[in-house]
């Protein structure tokens, strides 16, 4: 009989248990992660009455594979796009809740006696809530769509980069014993260099490789160059001394800037959820019974305080943001738990050896506690919100809903302003690379030739020649090359900064100098550096279109590929309907504006505007040349051809109808919802208008599938038949009463 290894039964074992344990959990609408979280305590080593796991430590290593995909995963849903795109109120709200948790937390762990170290972890582990269970709450109470939710959204994208820098400063304060205030900007720059470098050799790079091997790839050979593509930078960053968990999340927010970005994120999900699975099993397997009982009391203690803080600290920070107070208190309800990346943080105390035993359980714990209550606190977020408009005092009610409330994400900056803005993120970046450039052949191109291949003293000026040729584009675009953009012009014509404009020049100038020298400072001396200096100066002058041409290319090239996404999509969108002035313009309908559940006919936009829809794009389906009788819903995205001041004047048409209080604009959790025609339906053999569906759900019928086949915007007559599955937007509450009492 052959020899079976120990790790096939062991994953069985897990993966059985997680099936039949998720099944049930399934069958309550509870989340996944905790029953796999369960079922990690059924088979190990706590829990007697079940077979246990042979070898931990192989489960181990693929848990931590397990953490790997996650947060790779992860990274392709983030994009830094998004983190540029969320605004000011979102990075308010979640710096400051998770800076408020942390301290929080820390002070929790000293009130109860525990060392630094695991006060200090237990700050990280509470000042992340869980982007999993949030998604799922948010699908299954159908709020996705309130104004809350967006918000909600995100402060979990900020949340996101803040636990990776939480993990790095965590990572070196373990490592250190002691809180170093200059190792921790050490290591905070430090993260930054490398962020900036992978970013952008990232998208210099590999937005290209996909599109010149798009024909060679099929499904099996990109999901293999993807996850080779993660674990190549997993294995950097730990060699570079950062955590795995942080090249792969740097790696899927790469990936996540190009076309192939979906396809990549389906393929990953069932290798993520395999090895997710496997992480979370670990996680409860380390749960035991009696610490939980003899820690009872500090559990239920930093429950509550989880619970209390996190509320009153996301609430506090979305009105410090200019955010309404309806929508601070149900963001602050929303975000009341922990989950994955307070486990990967308990795990990296583990791991570092640096926390006692006790805190991994409670932070289970915690985390199981909080994701039972997330779905009710969500609920109870309004009745909550009205019960305060209710006691507190007008004064206080306008305060909170004052100029801030109305303000507007971003504002509209000066000429001057896009100047200096632009001027100082070229200058970062440029900076970066000309340091890195210098740095790898320094460090590592010059002692690799001289180890390997020769020590002669001519090689030292070879590989300073070389890397100068290398920073020659860069250095150009930093001391010379001016932005030809329009708020570049209007600077220039207007003469009122031109004093400024001298002073940033001679600024830059210096600053590529010192670039140079610090080169030649690496390799020879100071003065070699200033001679350098000179060298450059009249190379730059002498090939200068040169140059720039080179420059103007790698510039074009990094732009295309960052912006590549977006490319294709209008590529994709792009008519050519408009050869006067006119364009084409994407539009997207909120929930609360007055056009929705119109016609086309009703709007009147052609006649009143000069404004043709040539599209609607509703989810995955599209209507091309929608006729006059086609109504648009919420979330439908048109496509309008007209001038710049016919689509200006379509946007103010559009816009969400605005009123006094919150209350009235937001009447209603407007929802697409199916239901299905049986023989004890109330609704059988009778039209739509004679249902009375329209006036009890405050909404419309949008479609019936009959037979396989789909029927659009069927007309009033239209009669139910039984089996139809009939297809309603409207008012979520109104819809599942309609639909309790007609079944």
């Amino acid at each position: 009989m052959t020899h079976l290894p120990y790790l096939i039964m062991d994953l069985a074992l897990i993966l059985g248990a997680a099936a039949i344990v998720t099944l049930l959990f399934k069958k309550l609408k509870q989340p996944v992660v905790l029953g796999y979280i369960i079922a990690g305590f059924f088979v190990g080593p706590h829990f007697h009455w079940l077979p246990t796991v042979y070898e931990p430590t192989n489960i181990q290593i693929w848990a931590e594979i397990g953490v790997i995909f996650l947060l790779f995963s992860l990274g392709l849903e983030f994009s830094f796009k998004k983190l540029i795109k969320v605004g000011a109120p979102a990075s308010v709200t979640a710096v400051f809740e998770v800076v408020a948790m942390i301290a929080l937390g820390f002070g929790t762990g000293q009130l109860l006696g525990w060392n630094f170290m695991d006060s200090l972890f237990l700050g990280g582990i509470l000042s992340i809530s869980s982007t999993t269970i949030i998604l799922r709450a948010f699908d299954e109470l159908n709020v996705k769509t309130q104004r809350f939710a967006s918000l909600v959204f995100g402060a979990l994208i900020v949340e996101d980069l803040v636990a990776i820098v939480l993990l790095v400063l965590l990572s070196t304060l373990a490592l250190s014993q002691q809180f170093a205030g200059a190792e921790m900007l050490q290591s905070v720059l430090k993260l930054v260099f490398f962020l900036v470098i992978w970013f952008a050799a990232g998208i210099f790079f590999l937005p290209t490789f996909l599109k010149k091997t798009k024909k060679l790839m099929n499904e099996e050979t990109l999901l293999v160059v993807s996850l080779s593509l993660c674990l190549l930078m997993v294995w950097f960053a730990n060699s570079v001394g950062f955590s795995p968990a942080l090249g792969a999340f740097i790696m899927g927010s790469i990936l996540a800037e190009t076309t192939q970005a979906e396809k990549i994120e389906h393929l990953v999900k069932p290798v993520k959820d395999l090895f997710g699975a496997i992480f979370f099993v670990s996680v409860g397997m380390l749960i035991d019974p009696k610490m939980l009982v003899e820690y009872a009391g500090p559990i239920a203690l930093i429950t509550l305080i989880t619970i209390i803080g996190k509320v009153l600290s996301t609430t506090f920070g979305a009105l410090l943001a200019g955010q309404s107070l309806q929508t601070s208190v149900q963001a602050g309800f929303s975000l009341a738990q922990i989950g994955e990346f307070s486990f990967i943080i308990a795990t990296l105390g583990v791991t570092l050896k640096v926390t006692s035993a006790f805190l991994y359980p409670i932070a289970v714990a915690v985390s199981a506690v909080t994701t039972l209550t997330t779905p009710y606190l969500i609920q109870s977020s309004r009745p909550f919100y009205k019960w305060l408009e209710k006691i507190l005092p007008e004064k206080v009610q306008n305060a909170l809903s004052g100029p801030g409330s109305k303000a507007k994400d971003t504002q509209s900056l000066s000429a001057w302003n896009q100047v200096v803005r632009s001027t100082l993120l070229n200058t970062f970046l440029l900076g970066m690379l000309l340091i890195c450039i210098v740095m790898v052949s320094a460090e590592y191109a010059l002692p690799y030739i001289r180890n390997h291949y020769t020590d002669g003293s001519w090689v030292k000026w070879a590989t300073a020649f070389i890397t100068l040729l290398l920073m020659l584009p860069f250095l150009y675009a930093l001391a010379v090359r001016n932005t030809n953009s329009v708020a570049y012009r209007e600077v220039l014509a207007s003469n009122r900064y031109n004093g400024r404009l001298n002073l940033i020049h001679f600024f830059r100038l210096i600053l590529a100098g010192s670039f140079i020298g610090f080169l030649m400072h690496r390799f020879f001396s100071f003065e070699a550096g200033l001679l350098s200096v000179l060298v450059i100066a009249v190379i730059i002058g002498v090939f200068n279109k040169k140059i720039r041409k080179f420059y103007d290319r790698i510039e074009a090239r990094f732009m295309r590929n960052f912006n590549e996404r977006e490319l294709a999509a209008a590529e994709k969108n792009r008519s050519e309907l408009a050869p006067w002035d006119a364009h084409i313009a994407t539009l997207e309908l909120h929930p609360e504006s007055a056009v929705i559940g119109k016609t086309l006919m009703e709007l009147h936009w052609r006649e009143q505007l000069g404004i043709n829809v040539v599209l609607i794009k509703r989810g995955e389906h599209s209507i091309p040349a929608p006729g006059r009788n086609e109504r648009v819903y919420p979330g439908d995205e048109i496509f309008v051809l007209g001038s710049d001041a016919q689509i200006k004047r379509l946007q103010a048409i559009i816009r969400p109808i605005k009123h006094h209080d919150e209350e009235e604009t937001n009447p209603a959790n407007v929802v697409l919802r199916d239901f299905v025609i049986d023989e004890k339906s109330s609704l059988l053999n009778k039209t739509i208008r004679g249902s009375g569906i329209r006036e009890r759900i405050k909404g419309i019928v949008v479609g019936v599938e009959r037979n396989n086949q789909r029927i659009l915007n069927p007309e009033s007559f239209f009669e139910f038949q039984q089996n139809d599955v009939v297809f309603v937007v409207g008012d979520g509450k109104l819809i599942n009463k309609l639909i309790h009492e007609h079944h």
